[in-house]
Order: C-alpha cells, then sequence, then structure tokens
C-alpha cells in the first residue's frame, strides 16, 4: 500500500528554479534546475511496485535496457519478465521501463501538481496556459540505453536516484531533425530516429545527479545513458497554448505536403502560422455549429 505524502516537505522547495534563466531558456534550450525530491518515499522500489499495480496496464512500457541508440520501435527486445519481477529485479536485469500517467494515482498525482505549481508561474511569463499535466516515472539498470527520440511535450527530468548522462540536440536543427519527422511524429509516428555519428558534434551532453533536474524543449532529439547504478526519474510534464498551437500546425503542414504543396516550417514565417492558426480555428467552430443537433 502506498504511503501518505511526507507533510515535511513544503511545496515551496520541491524544484530550485531561475527566473531569467527559465524567462530566456525555456522550451528554446536545456537547462538545469535544483529539486528536493531524491528522498521521497513514493519513489522507493517499493512504493513503485504498487504503483505499477495501480495503473492500467497500457499505462507501463517496459522493455530490455541494454539498446543501441538507434533502436527499431517494432523489434525492440523484451525482457521475458512481468512488471513487478522488472522492478524488483531491476539491478540486474537489464532493463528500462516507464510508468506513464502516474498523476492517475491521488498521491503521485498530487506530487505532481505542487511541483508544476512552481513552474506555472514562470512558464505563464512565456507563453499563455498550463494544460495536458502527465507525469512519467522511469526506472532502469546500470547502464541501459533510452534510444535516440523525440517527445510531445514540455518536460522537466528530475533525477531522483542514480545518475545518466543525457545528449541533447537543437529543436530546430533540420540536419538531425527533418521538419517532415515533426509532422510525422505529430500524426502518430512512433518517437524512435535514426542516430548517426555525424550528428553528435551538433548535441550537447549534460550529466544528471539525484537532486538535479534538466529541461527538455518540446521535440528536443536527445539519447540517454544510464551510469553504473539503477536509476529513478521523475519527469514533469505539460503543453502550452503554444506548444499545443505548433502540434497543430505541424500537422497541418503535413496534410498540405500531402496534397503537393509546400508550407513553410513552422516558426519561419509567424505571420503566415498564425493565419493558419485562425483558419484553422474558424473551421472547427463551422463544423461544430454544423454538428449540433437542432432544436426539437
Amino acid at each position: 500500500m502506498l504511503q501518505p505524502l511526507p507533510t515535511a516537505l513544503s511545496q515551496d522547495h520541491l524544484c530550485d528554479l531561475n527566473q531569467q534563466k527559465f524567462i530566456d531558456d525555456f522550451n528554446r534550450r536545456p537547462f538545469k534546475i535544483g529539486h528536493q525530491l531524491s528522498d521521497h518515499p513514493l519513489f522507493a522500489l517499493e512504493s513503485l511496485i504498487e504503483l505499477s499495480k495501480d495503473l492500467p496496464a497500457d499505462r507501463v512500457e517496459y522493455n530490455a535496457g541494454n539498446l543501441p541508440v538507434s533502436q527499431d520501435p517494432t523489434s525492440t527486445p523484451q525482457n521475458g519478465l512481468s512488471v513487478e519481477e522488472t522492478i524488483q529485479r531491476i539491478q540486474q536485469c537489464q532493463s528500462w521501463l516507464v510508468l506513464k500517467n502516474v498523476e492517475l494515482n491521488n498521491q503521485y498525482g498530487d506530487l505532481l501538481d505542487q511541483c508544476l505549481d512552481q513552474v506555472k508561474p514562470l512558464a505563464a511569463l512565456v507563453s499563455e496556459g498550463m494544460t495536458h499535466k502527465q507525469g512519467f516515472i522511469f526506472i532502469s539498470s546500470p547502464g541501459s540505453v533510452t534510444p535516440f527520440h523525440i517527445d510531445p511535450e514540455n518536460n522537466f527530468l528530475l533525477q531522483i536516484r542514480g545518475t545518466k548522462k543525457v545528449w541533447m540536440f537543437g529543436q530546430n536543427d533540420r540536419e538531425v531533425l527533418p521538419e517532415t519527422q515533426v509532422e510525422d511524429f505529430f500524426s502518430g509516428a512512433h518517437r524512435n530516429m535514426q542516430f548517426e555519428e555525424r550528428f553528435r558534434e551538433r548535441g550537447e551532453q549534460f550529466d544528471l545527479s539525484p537532486g538535479e533536474g534538466l529541461h527538455f524543449p518540446v521535440v528536443a532529439p536527445h539519447y540517454v545513458e544510464n551510469g553504473p547504478e539503477v536509476s529513478v526519474s521523475f519527469s514533469i510534464t505539460f503543453q502550452t497554448q503554444d506548444s499545443s498551437d505548433r502540434q497543430t500546425l505541424h500537422r497541418f503542414n503535413r496534410h498540405l505536403r500531402r496534397i503537393g504543396l509546400t508550407p513553410s516550417n513552422v516558426g519561419e514565417r509567424p505571420g503566415r502560422d498564425n493565419a493558419k492558426l485562425a483558419m484553422l480555428r474558424t473551421l472547427r467552430k463551422v463544423k461544430n455549429i454544423v454538428r449540433r443537433p437542432a432544436d426539437a
């Protein structure tokens, strides 16, 4: 059974954020933050086993952890263990596991809210709104690899236990991440990407230890290598109006390409982006009116 949240942890001290750094770099460049969650009992392996039982089965993903940086998602090797066995034996079983949408559990949802309540006023200085708040907990064996991939959310990865190295690349570096690949991703393609050795010099390495966190801009390509110990990390993620709008634009641009047009890349021509968004909002309103049942 999960233990109650400790009252000794003050909400005001869960995350250490620098306001100017946040304003300058949020969703533009990666930057480190601090946090006070490393000794939190909700991240003990016993608590995480209980959480895994509480979540829907499709909210738990796991596989072998000794993977290449480039991994075909259709052939990712499994570890042959149950979820509970994987967490219990994580020190030895060479595995990687993620518990998704941990906010579905009230205690983890409360903790996620406490963390994001500190982020929200700073995010509001950069972009309107904070929606789709989600939490993910990563549990992985010593030396395991998270393959090269992209993610759709504004993300702060908080390192709870163990160490890891993160290699991150620019979200707008189209040598590494072609525009069409971003469009495909937001239209349902898998997160994994092909890594080429020539990319390496274009990236930046970050070392994370307990008490440290790292901001991942939306769709910033990255891969992760664990240190010599078991790693537990907590991702606190959300969308803003800007990130939601960009997803809409990427999906729309993909549609335009499929009918033979060549749209400008998202962000290159803000005026065109705004015009597209206004048109799509109008079409959505019209569609809703058309679908609305007539009064009896």
